[in-house]
């Protein structure tokens, strides 16, 4: 069974516009930078060259990476979901048993940005979150214990 990933139309669109920068721009130059380095004569002490295949491999070990995410992948109409409950897409305004507030948008791969609160819907938080209503509790069992949030707002950008 195939595992899915779900993001959003333009998501997947960035994902292949990287996958073509990669394959047309990156590539071409490493390219360059191995026969220039093949140039310079003895390719067993020759450092410069071994970098740039090492590089090459980590690039092509990137891209196909990302062509297995989009081979994999379930474009969201955000739009259709449902407005009451967390879902794929939506922007949670959650309470923690502190008392302290923090919001997080649920998104697909691709799209997560943890330092501006976009946290993967399959993520363990984020899918523990999935499905609530505001006003419901959930607890997220973590190392440190559990973790308490109550729902206070659901958003959607449109």
């Amino acid at each position: 069974m195939t595992d899915f990933v779900s993001m959003t139309r333009e998501g997947y669109n960035r994902m292949k516009a990287e996958i073509e920068r990669l394959e047309t721009v990156e590539m071409p130059l490493i390219s360059e930078k191995i026969a220039e380095a093949r140039a310079e004569g003895d390719l067993k002490e020759n450092a410069e060259y071994h970098a740039q295949r090492e590089n090459q491999g980590m690039m092509q070990a990137k891209i196909n990476s990302l062509k297995s995410k989009l081979s994999k992948a379930h474009i969201v109409d955000t739009s259709t979901l449902p407005r009451d409950q967390v879902v794929f897409g939506a922007k949670v305004r959650l309470k923690d048993s502190w008392g302290d507030e923090e919001v997080y948008t649920l998104v697909g791969a691709g799209d997560e940005d943890y330092e501006n609160g976009k946290i993967l819907s399959s993520s363990p938080f984020g899918a523990a979150i999935m499905g609530k209503k505001v006003g419901e509790t959930v607890e997220i069992a973590a190392p440190r214990g559990t973790l308490k949030y109550e729902v206070l707002s659901i958003e959607f950008e449109d």
